[in-house]
């Protein structure tokens, strides 16, 4: 498997550490997520490589609403491609603000004795996460919806790390998107491999745990996400992956 190719029609994006996606089907692309602000920088580059440029997308789904996934997404809106996000998100996506819940800002405190925490946040604020751009006028999706973009995605909703997180499946690629449902590279830590996001990530960790069932019988070989190598072993063993480090 070539990374920067993991599945026929499927392109990886952004960096080593943050990731997003092409997908063509008809000489037309459907981008999941949108990495950082800074990827701009290399946007065109990339797709170059990859035989196309900015008009060639059509759209762009996003999993959820954080910053290190929605960053080019206003840039390509005004090249003309569609952005579209679970209604459960389109709020923070219009307008970006701290989260709530288990990841409220107190929370994340208890993650600063990690002299990893500050690599996070020097490589997050290099790639301009820290300052989300608002965007406006995207359309909304809701769970099990069969998306009208190149390559007819249906979306799973995986509620926990925000509260429209959606996995993207791409049944006709064998290939699912999972944004920040789980991650094969912990951001905090950077332990590999199928896991949840941490903790302290999450507007709810109990529902982040319960998600992992929504993907139960997905059927797709390839597993893309938004932090982490591809995974060529299935759905089905990226989630007893991730359960079994639950515990």
């Amino acid at each position: 498997m070539n990374p920067d190719q993991p599945a026929p029609g499927v392109w990886r994006l952004g960096t080593d550490f943050i990731n997003y996606y092409a997908v063509e089907e008809g000489g037309r692309l459907t981008l999941v997520d949108a990495g950082a602000p800074r990827f701009a920088d290399t946007l065109e580059e990339q797709l170059g490589e990859a035989g196309f440029g900015l008009s060639d997308v059509e759209a762009v789904v996003l999993t959820h609403s954080d910053s290190d996934h929605t960053g080019v997404a206003p840039l390509l809106q005004k090249a003309g491609a569609r952005i579209l996000i679970h209604e459960g998100d389109e709020d923070t996506l219009r307008r970006p603000r701290p989260k709530t819940g288990d990841a409220a800002p107190l929370k994340l405190v208890k993650e600063m004795w990690h002299p990893r925490f500050y690599r996070m946040i020097a490589t997050m604020t290099r790639a301009g996460a820290a300052k989300p751009t608002p965007l406006e006028g995207a359309e909304t999706f809701a769970d099990g919806e069969l998306l009208d973009v190149p390559g007819s995605p249906r979306v799973i909703h995986t509620p926990g790390h925000t509260p429209g997180e959606s996995a993207i499946h791409f049944e006709k690629r064998d290939v699912l998107f999972t944004g920040d449902t789980m991650c094969n590279l912990n951001p905090l830590i950077r332990s590999r491999g199928p896991q949840l996001m941490p903790s302290s990530f999450n507007v709810s960790n109990a529902t982040a745990r319960a998600s992992l069932s929504r993907l139960d019988g997905v059927e797709a070989s390839v597993v893309l996400f938004g932090h982490g190598e591809p995974w060529t072993q299935g759905v089905a063993a990226a989630v007893a992956a991730a359960r079994e480090r639950l515990g």
